[in-house]
């Protein structure tokens, strides 16, 4: 049993002694009194016990529960570094971005204060006179000005980096100049080792042309003296002197040059077999003489397999190509130009097409306008951009009836026509050809009017059976019927001026018109006509009106 048991146990029975007797009754009172002072200093003595037991264990344990708190401490100081630098950074990078909003602010400001004041009575540009009083055609303006800003917005962000990161460009750029230097300078060294061992195989060469009299070792000592007087007289009168060293430096690097040739091709074999398809453009790019910038490269990248959410090989190869062809001074001819176009263009790379137009590192033709024309009209959101490009492509390569035409699909009714008068080779089949292919009544206007003094482009009987005979018939009845509005002597002044269209031209005018339920239009013609003296007979009907004789006096 327990002890403590036990000690009830006894206790209970004393209780039931002392109860049962009555001679020794405080005899055992006193006893049992004794038993439980003991028992309780028995008690109190294991409580003591235990007490210094788990005192003399902590004394123990002490040294080691010292050093789980010293090392605590140090992982704690650890973290406390850790997050002071960590928020010395964040700091740091706050700063940044605050210095980056007062730098915006100060540049808005900047912006605002050199805002051009506009003038209203000015016309908008794009848009003719008519446009500009119409309603619906100023909200479809606003909405695609409203859509050209979000997407300059939007370039902003993702074609431009923080001002912040100057700083580490200019690092790199310092450890590549660093670099570069270092190069340079061993390179220096390297050239000055091969010109003595040059030297000294040259004078191996001519020592075993000769009787060999004189000894080798002093031979060569010889071309070596000989050697320094060379480059100190070069020193005094110029390079004139050194001009034969510097030929054989030149003729050994031509022997080799083959050489260096080969080892290009198979050092872009390599890359281009491991699939490093950047490196490899890059490094087609910069091959002398431009032994890679070839058709045959150009098929072995577009054979090449396009990883997904990567860059085609084609367009990685035409963009290091086209990049580099100022540089190395190896422009592409047309062919190529146009497939490097076409490439970039299956993969909405216009951007890339505005910046080699812009820098002028293609060679311009007229089918590679004929694309860009053709991709404008396949992206309407693309369209102005392309209508500009394909613009400067024609306008360098002659093709000014093309030229004129992406003028008037852009609105630069002005522009077309201060062009057709700068332009001496703008022909009458050009003229016809922008009417046909852009039948605006603001530009028909201006062909069949004078300009800066200057007489019409095009005669009205001309123009108007043009426009009958190119199914654009309306446009011509319009044309007249302004005229005619103008006043009967307004419509018989032009009529009788116009030089080119002959009276069988304005006959079959008269015909049209009546025939368009212009009856009014097409009688006042014939009046005209007959009141001319060249005319002996005209014969006016719906179904067989036709000129019976002209004769010129």
């Amino acid at each position: 049993m327990d002890p403590e048991q036990n000690y009830v146990l006894y206790r209970n029975i004393f209780d039931k002694v002392i109860e049962y007797v009555t001679s020794y009754k405080n005899i055992l009172t006193t006893i049992k009194q004794e038993y439980d002072k003991f028992i309780e200093a028995l008690k109190r003595g294991q409580k003591e016990s235990f007490y210094l037991q788990g005192k003399l264990k902590t004394l123990t344990f002490e040294p080691t529960t010292f050093v789980y708190y010293r090392q605590r401490a140090d992982q704690l100081k650890e973290k406390i570094k850790i997050i002071e630098k960590d928020s010395s950074k964040i700091q740091k990078e706050l700063q940044d971005i605050r210095d980056v909003k007062v730098w915006k602010s100060k540049r808005e400001e900047k912006v605002l204060l050199k805002k051009k004041t506009v003038n209203l009575k000015r016309p908008i540009p794009g848009m003719t006179l008519e446009q500009c009083f119409d309603m619906n055609a100023l909200d479809k303006r606003k909405k695609l000005l409203e859509k050209q800003v979000l997407r300059l917005k939007t370039e902003l962000k993702l074609r431009y980096v923080s001002i912040i990161v100057k700083p580490d460009y200019e690092e790199k750029m310092k450890l590549v100049l660093n670099q570069i230097s270092k190069a340079e300078s061993m390179n220096k060294e390297l050239l000055v080792g091969y010109q003595k061992r040059r030297l000294v195989l040259d004078a191996i060469t001519a020592w075993t042309k000769t009787d060999r009299r004189v000894k080798l070792s002093e031979f060569i000592s010889e071309m070596i003296m000989k050697h320094d007087n060379l480059q100190d007289a070069s020193r005094l009168y110029g390079d004139q002197i050194t001009a034969e060293w510097d030929y054989l430096e030149d003729d050994s690097g031509t022997m080799k040059e083959g050489t260096v040739l080969l080892q290009c091709v198979e050092r872009f074999n390599e890359l281009f077999d491991h699939g490093q398809y950047e490196v490899a453009a890059v490094f087609a790019a910069n091959c002398p003489r431009g032994i890679l910038r070839t058709a045959a490269t150009m098929e072995k990248f577009k054979a090449a397999a396009v990883v997904k959410e990567k860059s085609p090989p084609l367009l990685l190869y035409f963009e290091a190509i086209i990049n580099s062809s100022t540089a190395v001074k190896h422009p592409l001819n047309a062919a190529m130009t146009l497939e490097g176009i076409q490439c970039a263009l299956s993969h909405k790379r216009l951007d890339l097409v505005m910046h080699w137009i812009t820098q002028q590192r293609l060679t311009f033709s007229e089918a590679l306008g004929d694309v860009i024309l053709d991709y404008g009209e396949k992206e309407p959101r693309s369209r102005a951009k392309c209508l500009a490009l394909a613009q400067i492509i024609y306008m360098y390569c002659n093709v000014h009836r093309k030229a004129g035409f992406c003028m008037c699909l852009q609105g630069q009714i002005y522009g077309v026509m201060e062009y057709i008068n700068m332009c001496k080779q703008f022909s009458l089949d050009d003229l016809l050809f922008l009417m046909k292919n852009c039948p605006s009544a603001d530009l028909i206007h201006r062909l069949v009017q004078e300009w800066n003094g200057k007489p019409p482009a095009l005669s009205m009987g001309l123009t108007v059976l043009s426009l009958i005979f190119d199914d654009h018939k309306e446009e011509g009845f319009q044309l007249l019927e302004q005229i005619h509005t103008l006043g009967e002597d307004v419509l018989e002044n032009v009529i009788l001026s116009d030089v080119i269209c002959t009276l069988e031209g304005w006959t079959e005018i008269a015909k049209e018109c009546s025939d368009h339920k212009h009856i009014d239009l097409s009688e006042k013609i014939i009046s005209i006509l007959k009141s001319q003296d060249e005319v002996w007979e005209i014969l006016s009907s719906e179904e067989d009106a036709k000129l019976m004789e002209h004769v010129f006096l």
